[in-house]
């Protein structure tokens, strides 16, 4: 039970800081010691695409892995919740793209920088040789901190199928935005998902012999 609580926990906070900021340096330092605090409960990861990645290395239980994502979506739900206590009807959350160009482009950055963002996870964190190493949550924070940077302005920069999709859902429940957001929850969840499960296969087929 504790891993799913750090689970809930470290997503909240971390979803919290998305809603309140959207500032990516800020987003990075708040993951980078989100992990320090969880890493060694529940591996940290915050973020069901991270979950499923870290499941195909054969590194969580099977049985883990739905518990783990509905620990994550219930964090970023009470983070929504928590937006519209301090601001009520004012202002929404949810993370949207550059609506201005064509949806494959947002959907690319979405899986290219999970894809990174994953793969630097599974190298600091999960690859046997790399293990009890103290700075793997530096570099997770920093990795999400430099493609917040890179690709936010084009897809919104979620790279976290929680944190992009959650929100949507409890904006299209709460009804305040007339502008349909709901339009882009499959990009939050198919780019993630694409881009971990290719980061993945890679880690798996470059460092079989570890996992």
């Amino acid at each position: 039970m504790n891993k799913y609580i750090i689970e809930f926990i470290g997503t909240f906070f971390l979803a919290f800081t998305v809603s309140l900021t959207g500032n990516p340096l800020a987003i990075g330092a708040a993951l980078m010691v989100l992990i320090y605090m969880g890493g060694s409960v529940s591996g940290a990861h915050y973020n069901p695409a991270i979950t499923i990645a870290v499941w195909i290395q054969k590194k969580i239980h099977s049985k883990d892995v739905g518990l783990y994502i509905v620990s994550q979506c219930l964090g970023v739900a009470m983070a929504s919740a928590a937006f519209h206590l301090l601001y009520g009807n004012t202002r929404v959350f949810f993370l949207s793209p550059d609506v201005r160009i064509n949806i494959l482009k947002p959907l690319f950055i979405e899986t290219v920088f999970t894809f990174m963002l994953t793969m630097v996870v599974l190298y600091t964190a999960v690859a046997k040789k790399n293990a009890s190493n103290q700075y793997y949550p530096l570099a997770i924070g920093m990795t999400l901190m430099a493609a917040a940077y890179a690709g936010g302005s084009i897809s919104g920069g979620a790279f976290n199928p929680a944190v992009g999709a959650v929100p949507i859902i409890a904006e299209t429940v709460i009804g305040i935005c007339s502008c349909h957001p709901i339009n882009h929850l499959w990009l939050y969840v198919a780019g993630p998902i694409l881009g971990a499960t290719a980061a993945a296969v890679v880690f798996r087929f470059v460092i079989r012999e570890e996992v």
